[in-house]
């Protein structure tokens, strides 16, 4: 999983320059204060679920839910009768969402799990000026961490002198 985690955490850096922060969902939009332990706009990635079937040795294949969510301070005016750049500004929220969209949708980073697929995305409520949404992917992961650990060992060659005078 943390490898998946790590992946898309890069996939959206490398992919969307309008991401000023990206990481792992610890609860910073719920901190309260004037000053979100964040950067504007953000987004905050996290395994929402997962559940798993064993593969024998060890091993299991699962299904997890990928969470990411976007989120921007609002601090354009979007109206009709907005002036045409604050509502271009405003605009650029809906952009990035859809960016980080096609920058997951069938994307797969490594062979330990499957491609993304979306599944849903919904708006967050909030009523302190952020403006959340959250945007659901399911992809298949195999877990080998249990299994036990496989050693390699070369055979040695050698080579038998017969002497064949004593045959």
């Amino acid at each position: 999983m943390d490898i998946l985690l790590q992946d898309v955490q890069e996939r959206l850096t490398g992919q969307i320059a309008a991401l000023k922060y990206v990481d792992e969902d610890w609860g910073q939009l719920d901190d309260y204060s004037p000053n979100f332990p964040v950067k504007w706009p953000c987004a905050l990635i996290d395994c929402f679920s997962a559940t798993y079937d064993n593969n024998g040795n060890l091993t299991q294949n699962g299904l997890a839910t990928i969470r990411i969510v976007y989120a921007d301070v609002k601090l354009s005016n979007s109206s009709a009768k907005a002036p045409a750049g604050q509502k271009a500004s405003s605009l650029a929220f809906h952009t990035n969402f859809k960016a980080i969209y096609k920058a997951l949708q069938g994307w797969a980073g490594h062979d330990h799990y499957s491609r993304l697929v979306r599944i849903s995305q919904r708006r967050l409520t909030r009523d302190d000026g952020v403006r959340a949404h959250e945007m659901l992917f399911t992809v298949n992961i195999k877990d080998v961490n249990a299994a036990p650990e496989k050693i390699t060992v070369e055979r040695a060659s050698f080579e038998v002198e017969v002497d064949t005078e004593m045959l």
